[in-house]
């Protein structure tokens, strides 16, 4: 945030691990956030010792961290998928859930990912406001960013599918999403195949995939960021090659969201000097 005294950790601009090793989502976050220390670790307190203790942190962002108890936090922020938002509404393993719906109550703010404006969001964000009523509820959606074709160092905007024969594959949470979008921008999708979330390709696999877009007349492959990331060191060099870059845009009330992180971060400030 601007004006908080953010500064660029020269050390931090180095990723020193394989994405096999991290895990696609860190390594990703590590390539788009030069300069910021992205650490990973089974316990998040000896992480942030680290990150504090070698780079100087003093604001630590956790993911996945409103069910880690061990850790006092300043700011609980849960981000709830509009479209499909507590599945059967049952916890693990009957149902998705890690914890019963109500504890959202703990929760400082919501926030409605994948929120298009449709019946599905708009019903969440009702359920939200009335049995959570004291809790900000803000609304989000996942945008297409841009097409970027790694191997030809070339970017295009998003409409470029726009009537383009593709054969395309994703191997994330909700591969049947990444399909959608693409018929969304006006892709004829030849083919389409769904790997597990987080899936660890491999060479035979991917050199398959190019054979099948051949046959099927496809000009394109297409797959999304999170799975290029896994695949790029063992992808033969294909030009027809590209993923689909995906950015996550607040859409209620930025202004109201950003007051809240400020408040929290200025509260914990005078705390500290309170000490």
């Amino acid at each position: 945030m601007k004006g908080t005294g953010w500064r660029c950790c020269p050390e931090a601009t180095v990723i020193k691990a394989d994405p096999r090793d991290t895990g696609d989502e860190p390594y990703l976050l590590a390539q788009k956030l030069p300069g910021i220390p992205i650490i990973i670790s089974k316990k998040r307190f000896l992480a942030g010792l680290f990150a504090h203790e070698r780079f100087g942190t003093n604001f630590f962002v956790l993911d996945d961290g409103f069910q880690h108890l061990g850790l006092r936090r300043d700011l609980d922020l849960v981000l709830i998928d509009a479209s499909s938002p507590f599945g059967n509404g049952h916890l693990l393993p009957w149902g998705p859930l890690r914890e019963p719906i109500d504890e959202l109550a703990r929760a400082d703010a919501t926030i409605l990912t994948r929120f298009s404006g449709q019946t599905s969001g708009e019903k969440t964000l009702k359920f939200i406001n009335l049995r959570f009523p004291k809790i900000p509820a803000f609304c989000a959606d996942h945008l297409p960013e841009k097409i970027v074709f790694p191997f030809l160092s070339e970017v295009c905007e998003p409409d470029f599918l726009k009537g383009k024969r593709v054969l395309a594959f994703a191997g994330i949470a909700r591969p049947d999403a990444f399909k959608e979008t693409l018929l969304k921008l006006g892709a004829e999708i030849a083919h389409f195949r769904s790997f597990s979330d987080h899936y660890q390709f491999n060479r035979s696999e991917i050199e398959a995939l190019i054979e099948m877009k051949d046959s099927l007349g496809a000009r394109y492959i297409l797959t999304s960021e999170k799975d290029w990331v896994r695949m790029a060191s063992i992808t033969p060099s294909c030009p027809q090659i590209a993923y689909l870059s995906i950015k996550f845009v607040l859409i209620s009330d930025q202004g109201g969201f950003y007051s809240l992180v400020r408040s929290a971060v200025n509260l914990r400030c005078l705390g500290m000097k309170g000490n």
